[in-house]
């Protein structure tokens, strides 16, 4: 062998604190500068190499007629030594007596960056390896930005192959001042730049005598300085869902926490829908006592005091620390693919467990990596670091990058193929902040004088086959032969028409409640009284709905009792989905949460077709002013 063995290499571990946490870090640096080697010589300063592995080393260099490489501990595969370059990210461990270690080892090829980002986004700092006859190259600096935009606030540089420079101190001190300028404009400050050489073990686990003029920590000291943060449990709660069980009539919502902790009795929201609910029990995946709280990193499955209606996806917070929510989103990225981004172009967002499809609204620059000044751009190439802007019909849930960083990264993917990494910069509805409504001359009480009455929404909630359209279309038909100008908005029509392009997913349904709001709205402003007949099983979406309208909405409870409904069945609806035909049909397998304070209701199961429209009817006249004083009291159950 051409390197002195450390004394600590007889094959046993250094100890430390059995207590430690096991620190991550991540190696990158461009494909040529030695990171594997110097991976492989950490292992084996630390003692963390089994004497027969120190063999097999040995008789693989005898065997290929070169000098012993550490970096092959770390090719497993035959087609990587012999392209001596490695090809995937790699996990190793080893330990200094303060803590275990793990290194994500991330490839530097300028085509296997896809590997580096899953790597560096898991560690907690990172080791920049720069060769010291090369200097920083395009990889070197890319890498930096990439750390950079991962929020790193720890970082080590190691100009490695110091043997190369012939260990002179003035060319050593030239390159660090150059690297340290560099990664302070990405807002990076290195903990330390450590003249290295890792075939012969210079400066990492003992001073070497062939820098006597280099005063700084060697490499394993500065490893020990840097901090563990654990800062994900005592982060805001953000839990996505990634899949909904049943069981018997109880829906299990599973998925794993990536910040913050849960106990048993918390309330959560669900982003983007807004709904809560108490989590009820976190169920253990094992025989023993059930758990009563969770933490980041734990994979959950749990149930609530209320079956809400959610789908993959959806995250849980707590009301006080919610994630941003919005339509548009600006983020950075760095682009994969060989076929260029272009504007305009639609892609696939996968945010933890959201996948949802988004269309390039700016490309707004990539950036230069030698200045890292912005350049003017119409498309983004390949590996080019670059700023845009996308726009979703769904609402993306996201986090700025620090600190939650596991909802602050997305990847982008063309035709299902991954092509992009991406950090949320921002979420909004910035798009909708650039238009600028027109206001109608007709006003409000010019509408009413020529109609005779005012505009406003009567919402019609209840249970399918409780007689919300069959009241709508009398109620309309009633007030027609009147001269009043009404029109019914029903929810199958609307999902024939407008909402076409909805399916039955819980977020799909939310929008289509929104969609049929947002109209209503329009057409009472226009002076109609628009007659809504739609199930809206959740409390709060029926109060997101009173929000849209405004004043004029009036929530009418169509009370029919279940048994009712389901006797009367006029769809078959009931019958198939107890058959398991149709999933999360309301009252069967999903919630209806009766209203806590409508304005009015009227109950068909249990008053006749006439009372019900009559009592309809004098409501509407006293809420729209219907020339109320002469008609209130008019019979209207006769001739209706």
């Amino acid at each position: 062998m051409n390197a002195q063995s450390p004394a600590s290499v007889q094959g046993a571990i250094p100890v430390h604190n059995a207590n430690s946490r096991i620190f991550p870090i991540v190696i990158v640096g461009h494909v040529d500068h030695g990171k594997s080697t110097l991976i492989g010589r950490l292992m084996y300063d630390t003692g963390s190499i089994d004497p027969t592995k120190v063999a097999e080393l040995e008789s693989a260099a005898i065997k290929r007629g070169r000098p012993v490489e550490w970096s092959f501990l770390l090719d497993a595969l035959e087609l990587e030594r012999d392209q001596g370059i490695t090809l995937d990210t790699t996990r190793i461990w080893f330990a200094t007596n303060k803590r275990p270690y793990v290194i994500i080892d991330a490839p530097g090829h300028h085509e296997l960056i896809r590997n580096m980002l899953t790597g560096a986004a898991s560690a907690e700092a990172a080791i920049l390896v720069i060769d010291a006859s090369q200097g920083m190259g395009e990889q070197t600096r890319r890498h930096a930005n990439l750390l950079s935009l991962l929020g790193m606030a720890q970082v080590l540089v190691a100009i490695n192959k110091i043997d190369l420079i012939d260990h002179d101190e003035i060319r050593f001190q030239a390159l660090a001042d150059d690297i340290r300028a560099y990664l302070q404009k990405l807002n990076l400050s290195p903990q330390a730049i450590v003249p290295v050489s890792a075939r012969s073990g210079d400066n990492i686990a003992s001073a070497s005598a062939a820098t006597p003029w280099y005063r700084g920590p060697i490499l394993l000291a500065a490893l020990d300085q840097f901090s563990s943060t654990a800062r994900l449990p005592d982060a805001p709660l953000r839990l996505p869902i990634q899949d909904i069980w049943f069981r018997d009539d109880q829906r299990i919502l599973v998925g794993r926490i990536d910040a913050g902790s849960l106990s048993v009795g918390d309330e959560l929201v669900f982003a983007p829908s807004g709904s809560k609910a108490k989590v009820t029990g976190l169920l253990a995946w094992g025989p023993g006592t059930r758990p009563t709280t969770a933490q980041a990193g734990e994979s959950i499955a749990l149930t609530l005091d209320t079956p809400i209606l959610l789908e993959r996806g959806a995250v849980a917070h707590r009301l006080d620390q919610p994630p941003q929510t919005g339509h548009r989103m600006d983020l950075r990225l760095i682009w994969l693919d060989r076929e260029p981004l272009q504007l305009a172009e639609r892609l696939s967002l996968r945010i933890g467990t959201q996948d949802i499809e988004v269309h390039v609204d700016a490309i707004h620059d990539i950036i230069d990596l030698d200045t890292l000044g912005p350049k003017a751009a119409r498309s983004v190439p390949a590996n080019a670091i670059a700023r845009v802007s996308l726009t979703a019909r769904k609402l993306m849930v996201a986090d700025a990058i620090s600190p939650l960083s596991a909802t602050g990264r997305a990847v982008l993917a063309r035709r299902h193929r991954v092509v992009a990494g991406a950090w949320v910069s921002k979420l909004s509805d910035e798009l909708q902040d650039n238009l600028t409504p027109i206001e109608s001359h007709v006003t409000s009480a010019l509408r009413h004088s020529i109609n005779g009455h005012g505009g406003g929404v009567l919402w019609m909630t209840g249970y399918s086959g409780s007689g919300k359209s069959t009241l709508a279309v009398a109620l309309e038909a009633a007030l027609a032969t009147r001269g009043w100008r009404a029109f019914v908005l029903d929810g199958d029509n609307l999902r024939k028409g407008l909402n076409g392009d909805l399916d039955f997913s819980a977020a799909a349904r939310a929008e289509n409640m929104r969609r049929a709001a947002e109209v209503a709205k329009l057409m009472a402003q226009a002076g109609l009284i628009t007659i809504v007949s739609l199930i809206s099983p959740y409390e709060n979406e029926r109060r997101r709905v009173r929000e849209i309208v405004g004043a004029g909405f009036h929530e009418i409870h169509v009370a029919t009792d279940l048994e009712t409904c389901i006797a009367r069945d006029p769809k078959g609806l009931y019958a198939r989905a107890k058959q398991g035909l149709v999933r999360d049909f309301t009252g069967i397998d999903s919630p209806y949460e009766v209203p806590t304070s409508p304005d009015f209701v009227v109950n068909p199961g249990k008053q006749s077709q006439s009372d019900c429209l009559g009592a309809l009817m004098a409501y509407t006249l006293e809420h729209f002013d219907l020339d109320a004083g002469r008609l209130a009291k008019e019979n209207f159950a006769d001739g209706i």
